[in-house]
């Protein structure tokens, strides 16, 4: 196997990081550092095992809002590209080119005349591409949206993706040989999201299990309504179901990530968001498509037997939650390993054990 550790050791991450990132240093909001108002503080910031956020909003704003671009841990990155482990000559085709890094990892492994990679946002790209040049790798980077992936290089040995789905786009599947390897983080909306290593078959479809947590931001072309959670609750203030539940909300949002990808197969079209605090914590279950969508809320309080459930919308998704969490533990807790999808031109089929038993 690929000494990833090593190759990272002579493309170091510094090279592809910005002047200015964002980097979660303790209680609070993300702290900015700027490499010419305090270099040393950036260097140290950089070279930490943490992710570094490069862009909010698109590039409307900065430091506020949704993140929309970073340099992903380390730790991390070494995970995925062992799961992707291309051979020497293999052609790649990365999805999500953020500040140029990965490409060039990838650019030393099976060099960059084998490498092509994707980015939506062309200044981010554009960028990217200059540290590609200045550190020698000339991989081919193209402005476009990867959901789509990239045909005119096609087929592909391996598709790399640095960006979470929540389906897999059927033209991975399409652009990649019998054979080949897609991994890519998926997030179908509830809760963390997952490593994803998918292979290709030669009857058009693509069989894969699931590995450890990955929380990545989401595809552009997939992202889902963002916002506050109260912003569902004040579209349908007048429409709230009243009721108790005696299950702790935390139990879903502490559990492994094996939950979440239950929740989301059973619960499908949500996202989730989890507040705690030293008073409680609230966890909701939101629409994925629209503010105006169905909603619920369970408050915990500490010392209570039960706890007060909201929901409204054409779904009790509170009550679907629930359930799901509850066939989770029927199951026996399984883990995230034994949770497996199979990709079609069709449709997308999340499995526990074999493609013989699937959950919907």
């Amino acid at each position: 196997m690929t000494d990833w550790h090593e190759i990272i050791g002579s493309v170091p991450r510094r090279s592809f990081t910005p002047d200015v990132v964002w980097a979660d240093l303790g209680p609070g909001p993300w702290a900015r550092i700027d490499r010419t108002a305090d270099p040393d503080k950036w260097e140290e910031v950089v070279a930490l095992d943490q992710p570094l956020v490069t862009q909010f909003e698109d590039g409307r704003t900065e430091g506020e809002g949704l993140a929309s671009s970073s340099l992903s841990m380390p730790t991390l990155v070494v995970e995925f590209l062992e799961q992707l482990d291309p051979f020497d000559h293999d052609r790649v085709l990365e999805i999500g080119t953020g500040s140029g890094w990965t490409a060039a990892l990838l650019s030393a492994r099976v060099g960059a005349h084998n490498v092509t990679t994707m980015e939506v946002d062309a200044g981010l790209s554009a960028k990217a591409a200059e540290r590609l040049r200045a550190a020698g790798h000339e991989c081919r980077v193209i402005v476009g949206d990867g959901a789509e992936g990239y045909p005119e290089g096609a087929p592909y040995d391996r598709i790399h993706a640095t960006c979470a789905v929540s389906r897999v786009p059927y033209a991975w599947v399409e652009q990649t040989r019998p054979g080949g390897r897609i991994v890519t983080p998926f997030s179908a909306g509830f809760g963390y999201g997952a490593v994803l290593r998918l292979d290709v078959l030669d009857d058009g479809t693509a069989l894969g299990r699931f590995a450890g947590s990955a929380d990545y931001m989401v595809l552009r072309a997939q992202r889902p309504a963002y916002g506050p959670a109260r912003t569902w609750a004040k579209a349908m203030e007048r429409e709230v179901r009243v009721s108790r539940t005696r299950l702790d909300p935390r139990s879903l949002s502490y559990g492994p990530v094996s939950i979440d990808l239950t929740v989301a197969a059973l619960v499908p079209g949500v996202v989730s968001r989890f507040y705690s605090d030293a008073a409680g914590a609230t966890m909701w279950v939101l629409d994925r498509e629209s503010h105006e969508g169905a909603w619920a809320s369970v408050d915990y309080e500490p010392g209570q037997p039960d706890y007060e459930v909201q929901q409204a919308g054409d779904r009790s998704l509170w009550d679907e939650t629930e359930a799901a969490y509850l066939q989770w533990l029927k199951w026996g807790r399984p883990d995230i390993t034994r949770f497996g999808i199979i990709v079609t031109p069709d449709a997308q089929t999340i499995w526990l054990d074999t493609p013989a038993n699937p959950i919907h």
